[in-house]
């Protein structure tokens, strides 16, 4: 009994021993430190907030201040934007078309401001229709359109209401104000890529908050809007921003505090 007790001692001692022998060989890993994980650069850049949410930032590109539409030219002729510009604001001219911006983005945070007139008319569709699209890819309604509308209390298709990526999401929520309050669309959007042919790279995705309530999380684009038919990509590179000026026959809407940040 007296030599196994030994035996086993003397076995399990050799092992012991062993064990810090094999570590040393294969090269123990250290003890890890808070150091390890923390990330010193590149330093973010500091970008100072608006005074409230709709107030631009430090780095935004201001769109529409409330006092011209510089910053626009019509869809159809690229001739100066003709919409209406007064207290602040600027109302749709329908004669005159859509309108988009001179300067073409590719990936961007925009906000924007739009309200219903208090004595819209209409239903369904022909309620204070408009669209602000993305990217603005050619003549008439051609780009990728998060819808406005008048979806307070009017029934449509629910993938065509306020806040539908149009014809293709409707929004997770109706988060509507009353016609003639202000509604708030704060929107990351990031473009689609093509490949050298002009196929799909990489497809678009919307983020959308409307009145502060997510109704589009990082949803995956089917191509761009179509009124009729499935959507599909067809290649671009930048893009203006465009605001729809529908042809319903109810009151014009009306636009305040846009801006856009450009995004890596």
């Amino acid at each position: 009994m007296r030599t196994f007790s030994t035996t086993m001692l003397t076995l399990t001692m050799t092992g012991l021993l062993a064990v810090p022998a094999v570590a040393a060989a294969q090269g123990a890993t250290p003890r890890a430190r808070p150091q390890d994980t923390e990330v010193w650069e590149p330093v973010p850049k500091v970008v100072t907030p608006g005074a409230t949410s709709s107030e631009a930032p430090s780095d935004a590109i201001v769109l529409f201040d409330g006092h011209n539409l510089d910053q626009w030219v019509e869809v159809k002729d690229h001739a100066p934007a003709q919409w209406t510009v007064a207290d602040g604001i600027m109302t749709v001219n329908k004669a005159a078309g859509s309108i988009e911006t001179k300067q073409h983005f590719h990936n961007y945070q925009i906000h924007l401001e739009w309200r219903i007139p208090t004595n819209i008319t209409g239903t369904d569709q022909a309620r204070g229709n408009s669209g602000l699209f993305l990217a603005s890819t050619g003549q008439g309604d051609a780009g990728y359109e998060l819808q406005i509308l008048d979806s307070y209390n009017n029934k449509t298709y629910v993938n065509g209401q306020a806040g539908s990526v149009y014809k293709q999401y409707p929004p997770l929520v109706n988060a509507n104000r009353k016609p003639g309050e202000w509604q708030t669309y704060d929107v990351a959007w990031t473009a689609p890529t093509f490949n050298a042919d002009g196929s799909l790279k990489t497809p678009a995705y919307v983020t959308a908050f409307f009145n502060g309530v997510l109704i589009q999380n990082h949803v995956e684009l089917k191509g761009e809007t179509l009124y009729i038919g499935k959507p599909f990509y067809k290649a671009f590179d930048g893009a203006p921003i465009k605001l729809q000026a529908h042809g319903d026959k109810s009151e014009p809407i009306s636009f305040r505090n846009i801006w856009v940040r450009e995004l890596p």
